[in-house]
């Protein structure tokens, strides 16, 4: 399974990013939305799950929940926007990554057997880092996460 990964897009949906998650069988946004617009776009493609990022303040974004739990095969992934909220509320065992945005620094760790992924930012470009998504793969033998920098 292919999943794809996508954050801090701030109302901008590039062309680049939706190419770079064709093929996608689901996709998850973690936060800094901008648009429901951009959520639109990228069901167009794959099931779509979103979480609220700091920036998410309008009207439209208090239905998106802060943090949820996607289920991929038999796997469970948490998502939020900002990983530093894991301290007050730790992820929930039993899950087998967490994926978070808020830093715009694509990010993938593994930690205690988790894995630990953030995307980057696919919106406006912040200071010197990359344009990125990110791509996850679940297979029987456990999660690969690959960051995708994008030509923009």
């Amino acid at each position: 399974m292919l999943i794809g990964l996508i954050s801090d897009t701030h109302g901008l949906l590039r062309p680049e990013a939706l190419a770079a998650l064709r093929g996608s069988e689901l996709i998850i946004h973690a936060g800094d939305i901008g648009t429901p617009k951009v959520i639109d776009g990228l069901r167009a493609i794959a099931p779509t799950f979103a979480v609220r990022g700091n920036n998410d303040t309008e009207a439209w974004a208090k239905s998106v929940p802060e943090r949820q739990i996607v289920r991929a095969g038999d796997r469970q992934i948490l998502v939020l926007h900002q990983m530093g909220h894991l301290f007050r509320e730790p992820a929930p065992d039993g899950c087998a990554a967490v994926i978070c945005g808020h830093t715009h620094k694509p990010l993938v760790e593994t930690r205690n057997d988790v894995l630990y992924i953030n995307p980057g930012s696919a919106g406006p470009r912040r200071f010197k880092l990359p344009v990125t998504v990110g791509h996850l793969r679940a297979t029987p033998d456990g999660l690969r996460a690959q960051i995708v920098e994008l030509v923009v």
